[in-house]
């Protein structure tokens, strides 16, 4: 870095000229990139569970687990508008009351009182969000997608997910009521 002095009414000023030093350039920026970095979290923290709000649900018989609760995304409100095309998260977080070495997601569209079966993308709970084998007195984050195909009638029904243990035990099941839009 250089300089001159100057006189200005009698005071000698210095005048510094030359390049900042990359080292504080970069710390500068390293600085602006942490403070943008936390901004962006906290919004999409606070926009993921704004938009994540816990569906009221009916269990159908989980008989050796308990469902803490069950998140179905995009649903504000009940009965969720599922809309044809369209492809919605799933999050059910439960505590199995028994061990089992594996897991299987079976959905069902129960339509005037008749089960349909639903298909899913992933009917392996083991690869849905769940490290197998599950264990007794463990709490799981179950995550998956529920697909609405264009050819699906536009039609209210309700839909029902069970997760089975490897001896056919329900881990979980729950209902909701939905309605298919197009």
């Amino acid at each position: 870095m250089g300089g001159d002095s100057r006189r200005l009414g009698g005071t000698e000023v210095y005048l510094v000229t030359g390049t900042i030093p990359s080292s504080f350039l970069a710390l500068g920026t390293c600085l602006a990139a942490m403070r943008f970095l936390v901004a962006a979290f906290l919004l999409l923290a606070l926009g993921a569970s704004a938009l994540a709000e816990p569906v009221h649900f009916k269990d159908c018989g989980s008989g050796v687990g308990v469902i803490k609760e069950l998140n179905v995304n995009p649903c504000p409100t009940q009965p969720c508008k599922l809309h044809k095309g369209q492809s919605y998260s799933v999050n059910v977080t439960f505590t199995s009351n028994i061990l089992s070495q594996s897991s299987k997601a079976v959905v069902h569209g129960i339509v005037l009182g008749v089960p349909v079966p639903f298909p899913i993308p992933e009917p392996d709970g083991c690869k849905s969000g769940i490290n197998c084998p599950i264990q007794k007195d463990k709490t799981y984050s179950y995550l998956n997608k529920l697909p609405v195909k264009n050819e699906y009638p536009s039609i209210k029904l309700v839909v029902q997910w069970e997760l089975l243990g490897d001896k056919g035990q329900h881990l979980f099941c729950w209902e909701i009521p939905v309605q298919i839009e197009g």
